[in-house]
């Protein structure tokens, strides 16, 4: 099953992509998708909806507005240097576990909705993610049940401004937070349909030049052991999302670095989910 949002911003409502390609709106059966569905058992009852045809569901056009196919999470957990080839790109340590950082959910944004310079940016950098959704409330779990606190998988960009991340005294939040730096979609695939994240080819292109291609069996810690591990530290809400690291071909990776500019199209995706795509612009564009 295939979870979409629909809609104008600010008013975004939830949907589903069905297997032939049509986006029917359910938004007169269903809340939005958020923390109050998937903790109400959201997901069981959408899916009986669908395998029921969609009864009282509307047909949308399919120029629609997508959104990000879950509503704001309370928290957007993010993995750093969680492929090996990607370590390997900067200092080529691997971590002995895995380095979080936060990124403000005030970032997220539709999968096709234009990427914002904000003002005094140097040096933007993009990072395709398998983005993890969580289903229920998960504190101190064990990894051997961690994919049974999944609701399903999408695709987000990392966006990140590499001089505020790097350079500037602090943490590495504030080059990673700013409006539209988190765009995912085009949907949310639950578990049922996605079984296996271990072996999904990643890929970016920039005005069509491929710059990542990765594969997610070269992650250093599975999606799993992520869950897992992040339960640890803070209670994964419903709804939350976990961003688990990017492959090698990141700008900052080149020599010299590729950052992106105005007018730049930036196009990322994952094998069994779809692909996402995005337009740099300045402030005010």
């Amino acid at each position: 099953m295939k979870l979409i949002r629909h809609g104008k911003v600010g008013y975004e409502l939830p949907g589903v992509l069905l297997e032939d390609g049509n986006l029917v709106d359910a938004s007169g059966k269903f809340e939005d998708y958020g923390e109050k569905f998937f903790d109400s058992g959201g997901l069981a009852r959408l899916r009986s909806w669908v395998d029921s045809g969609c009864i009282g569901g509307q047909r949308l056009s399919l120029d629609v507005r997508l959104a990000a196919p879950v509503a704001r999470p309370s928290k957007l957990v993010c993995v750093g240097k969680n492929y090996r080839d990607h370590a390997k790109e900067f200092d080529g340590e691997v971590p002995d576990e895995p380095v979080i950082f936060m990124k403000a959910s005030s970032a997220c944004c539709g999968p096709c909705d234009e990427v914002i310079i904000p003002p005094n940016s140097e040096k933007l950098d993009y990072e395709v993610e398998l983005a993890v959704v969580i289903a229920k409330t998960a504190k101190n779990i064990v990894e051997s049940d961690a994919l049974n606190y999944v609701a399903g998988y999408t695709v987000i960009c990392d966006y990140s401004e590499r001089a505020w991340q790097k350079e500037h005294c602090g943490q590495w939040v504030k080059g990673k937070s700013c409006d539209t730096f988190a765009p995912m979609g085009p949907c949310m695939v639950t578990t049922c349909e996605l079984t296996d994240t271990a072996d999904l080819e990643l890929s970016t292109t920039v005005n069509g030049e491929q710059r990542q291609n990765g594969w997610s069996g070269n992650m250093v810690f599975s999606v799993s052991y992520l869950v897992s591990y992040i339960s640890q530290f803070m209670t994964l809400l419903p709804g939350d999302v976990i961003a688990t690291g990017t492959p090698a071909g990141v700008g900052m990776g080149y020599s010299p670095p590729r950052y992106l500019v105005p007018g730049d199209e930036v196009k990322l995706s994952i094998e069994g989910i779809g692909s996402i795509c995005q337009r740099v612009v300045s402030t005010g564009a």
